[in-house]
């Protein structure tokens, strides 16, 4: 799952640097680097050990 994630945000930075590039609004441009960032730190916070 955390690689997944980290996948995800991978390929959500990549699309919010290609909106950027092209001159997409800046609310679309933000809420994909929002969703990024999200996807990273869940993919980083499964990576901790804990229980389950």
């Amino acid at each position: 799952m955390a690689t997944a994630l980290l996948i995800l945000g991978g390929v959500l930075v990549g699309g919010g640097w290609s909106l950027y590039k092209q001159g997409a609004p800046r609310v679309a441009v933000v809420v994909v680097g929002l969703l990024a960032a999200l996807a990273t730190a869940g993919g980083l916070l499964r990576l901790l050990p804990g229980e389950g």
